[in-house]
């Protein structure tokens, strides 16, 4: 029989070293009662922690911000990471070519040039228009649109962006809107006001009429067929853009698409009733992009010519994935105010009846 003195000693004699083990950086492992140890495994103790490391930053999403210099002076272009440029410029579809920041000595006759004042009479400048094709004459009006629209731009770059300067411009004279194309038989509000002005200098007015139809003219070459209705093309959102300053306007085509149940059965509100617009791939293209030319910080010089660009909202590209919205995806809208303060909305709206009667409406 086992004697209970001795094997008390054995068991106070292990619990002391397993205590003096726990105290230190190691413990020795025991397989019996025995004095004896076995070979000691690591066991630390130390209860302090490490801090954890921060975790890695979100990566980069492109901004409105990032679309606008790419469309600007070469300096701020070659800022923006050059994957990220490249991934955008592929979505960019031009309705008038791109200049990027110059104009071809060939178009040196018109009143704007990147690198000089404003030189030439607007009466010259005309005079030599009419030497051109159409085409031409609009695509000169795009990248060098006529003077009191070079004065708006340059009001909202030397304001700092403020976006009464520019509704200073507008006549105070009150116009309602009128019904819409049934518009008022369906409920449907179009505009974000029951009425609408216009500047007070008609060559403005008009050169808001020419950018909604050389849209609707040369949309079908990007593959964009538009109409000028309620349920299309009727409206763009100014903006100055928050870093630049630059005058823009954000059109929306396809607007209220047509219900239907295995397309797009999503309820759009009263201003859908009657809409025969198709859900197809044109809505990847229903954000239009117009951008005044862009002053300098000198008193009279421009670094920017203006351009016209849809931008291709296509599901695989960098304009869906970081500038659409999650939960307007669907019908792929970029909004205005990510581009900056918004001024005004630019409505254009057949008012006729049988015949089209089409007027603006600034609101």
């Amino acid at each position: 029989m086992r004697n209970p003195s001795s094997f008390s000693f054995k068991f106070g004699f292990v619990v002391s070293l397993s205590f003096a083990a726990a105290t230190s950086s190691s413990c020795s492992l025991y397989y019996s009662y025995s004095s004896a140890s076995l070979p000691t495994l690591p066991c630390s103790l130390n209860t302090s922690t490490s801090p954890s490391p921060p975790p890695p930053p979100p990566p980069h999403k492109a901004t409105a911000g990032d679309l606008i210099a790419l469309l600007g002076p070469e300096d701020k272009a070659s800022q923006i990471d050059p994957i990220e440029a490249h991934q955008l410029r592929s979505r960019f579809k031009f309705l008038v070519p791109f200049n990027g920041n110059s104009i071809d000595p060939e178009f040196d006759e018109c009143e704007y040039s990147i690198k000089r004042r404003l030189t030439h009479s607007e009466g010259r400048r005309r005079r030599r228009r009419r030497r051109r094709g159409r085409r031409e004459i609009e695509d000169e009006m795009i990248w060098c649109p006529p003077a009191p629209v070079f004065e708006l731009a340059r009001l909202a770059f030397d304001s700092g962006g403020d976006p009464d300067a520019i509704h200073r411009a507008l006549d105070p004279t009150i116009i309602h809107v009128p019904d819409v194309e049934g518009s008022e038989e369906n409920k449907c509000v179009l505009t974000r006001t029951p009425y609408g002005r216009h500047f007070i200098n008609e060559e403005l007015n008009s050169y808001l009429v020419f950018l909604f139809e050389i849209i609707s003219s040369r949309g079908p070459t990007v593959g964009l067929n538009v109409s000028l209705n309620r349920f299309d093309l009727f409206h763009g959102h100014m903006f100055i853009a928050a870093e630049s300053r630059r005058l823009g306007i954000l059109f929306h085509a396809k607007e209220y698409p047509a219900y239907e149940k295995e397309v797009f059965p999503y309820n759009m509100g009263y201003c859908q009733i009657g809409s025969n617009v198709p859900y197809d791939d044109a809505m990847n293209l229903r954000n239009i992009l117009w951008l005044a030319p862009l002053p300098s910080n000198s008193s009279k010089s421009w670094v920017a010519p203006g351009t016209l660009v849809v931008l291709d909202a296509h599901p695989e590209g960098i304009i869906y994935r970081d500038l659409i919205p999650d939960y307007v995806q669907f019908v792929r809208t970029l909004y205005e105010d990510d581009f900056g303060d918004v001024v005004v909305d630019v409505n254009y709206l057949n008012v006729g009846g049988v015949t089209p009667n089409y007027q603006l409406f600034i609101c």
